[in-house]
């Protein structure tokens, strides 16, 4: 493995990244109602179980889930009603007011990331089909680590900077303004992939 394959594959998780996926709309709402550190928590949570996707990847899980399909069927099931369920809540909850009781326990937001991301078996599957593409094939366990140590590091350094970024007054105050609208939105975006993850194959 040389630089130039990390930096391939750093570049194709920073375009993931920025997507208007689950994990991204969850790490922007929890800093937008939670404030930077709860922002960051949950970046971790979700950098912490993207990366363990691409290392179960590493350790050929997606070829158990091309063994058994009904595995990888109960996978997808289990994370599109969590979505699904997210949506729910996040929609009944739009013209709710936040206050101090909104915030989120150091815990829970690490888990509500952690969450996110097991709920979507495709992230190992884009991890498992990214590093086919990108990766040489024999590679060692410390090769297959440090892949997992820098996808880690690059989710959560990303993540850092949108907490960051999105954690200034102005912007938290327009979403104040802007909250149940956004918030459905997000919500339909939610159930949406949802919906998506349970129709597609």
């Amino acid at each position: 493995m040389e630089w130039t394959h990390l930096l391939a594959f750093n570049l194709t998780l920073l375009a993931a990244l920025i997507s208007p996926g689950p994990a991204m709309l969850i790490a922007l709402r929890a800093t937008l109602t939670g404030g930077r550190i709860e922002g960051i928590k949950t970046g971790f949570g979700l950098a912490l179980m993207a990366s363990a996707w691409t290392g179960m990847a590493l350790l050929g899980l997606d070829a158990i889930f091309a063994l058994f399909p009904w595995a990888y069927t109960g996978a997808k099931l289990v994370g599109a009603a969590y979505l699904i369920w997210l949506a729910i809540k996040m929609w009944r909850n739009a013209p709710k007011l936040l206050s101090a009781d909104n915030s989120v326990p150091e815990q829970r937001a690490v888990l509500s990331g952690i969450a996110a991301n097991l709920a979507n078996p495709k992230s190992m599957l884009f991890a498992a089909s990214v590093l086919v593409v990108i990766f040489p094939s024999g590679m060692g366990f410390a090769e297959n680590a440090l892949i997992v140590f820098n996808q880690f590091a690059v989710e959560l350094l990303a993540y850092v900077g949108f907490a960051l970024a999105l954690s200034t007054p102005p912007v938290r105050t327009g979403y104040l303004r802007l909250k149940p609208v956004l918030d459905r939105v997000a919500a339909a975006v939610l159930c949406a992939l949802g919906l998506r993850l349970i129709l597609t194959r």
